[in-house]
């Protein structure tokens, strides 16, 4: 999970580093449901380290935005691992939580709704409804149970996160386009205006006679985006 404190100048984009791990859509494996972890070895280990070096170095490169967390299928890794910043207010705190199979045991109070964005989603943002309040319970690494109750911004990024382990991300929760943003390269929100499909060709009728079936003037299909 994103967000968007003020930044300084980043580094170049272009240089290489564990931030090219991280999938974007529509990529399909961000859709699909991660496995629990079913035995915790150093295999674990290596995959939430691998996490929060790409959570850190994409924040690098991202001047408007902070990186807060991170799901193992973000890397393309189909299991339940969730990775979150220990500390959303300094971003030279750069200790991170690690989640293993996290679930929500309970949720309260009346859904609220705020800004949201996702690595996964590159520089889109939108509004968002979520508990105030969740229970949650995981493993750490060590293989012990953990329970964490949350409130305010950790409540929305456990709930983000635990959304990337059910193929689910933030803009399957945003019914309406008008609360769908654009992150400009000023830092500066857009509303967002999604891609505008290809026209399909009609089939054409050949001089003398009916079209035949199957037959058009062009032979390639055009593309469709998807969105």
């Amino acid at each position: 999970m994103a967000t968007k404190p003020p930044q300084p100048t980043p580094p170049s984009a272009a240089e290489p580093g564990p931030r090219n791990d991280i999938i974007h859509t529509p990529d399909p494996r961000l859709k699909k449901k991660s496995a629990r972890v079913g035995h915790i070895d150093h295999s674990t280990e290596e995959l939430a380290r691998h996490m929060i070096a790409a959570t850190l170095d994409w924040e690098q490169t991202r001047e408007h935005e902070f990186g807060a967390a991170l799901a193992a299928v973000q890397l393309g890794q189909n299991y339940r691992v969730v990775v979150i910043r220990n500390d959303f207010e300094d971003k030279a705190e750069k200790s991170f939580g690690v989640f293993i199979n996290p679930e929500i045991v309970k949720k309260e109070g009346v859904p609220e709704e705020a800004m949201e964005g996702c690595l996964s989603v590159p520089d889109m943002y939108g509004m968002v409804q979520r508990y105030p309040k969740v229970k949650v319970r995981a493993l750490n690494l060590l293989g012990q149970p953990i329970r964490v109750t949350a409130t305010g911004f950790l409540a929305r990024v456990l709930q983000h996160e635990i959304d990337h382990c059910e193929g689910i991300l933030f803009t399957d929760r945003v019914p309406q386009m008008n609360k769908l943003f654009k992150l400009e390269k000023d830092g500066q929100f857009t509303k967002y205006v999604p891609p505008a499909k290809p026209k399909r060709t009609a089939p054409s009728k050949p001089r003398g006679g009916k079209a035949r079936a199957g037959t058009t003037k062009n032979t390639k299909k055009p593309a469709v985006s998807e969105q």
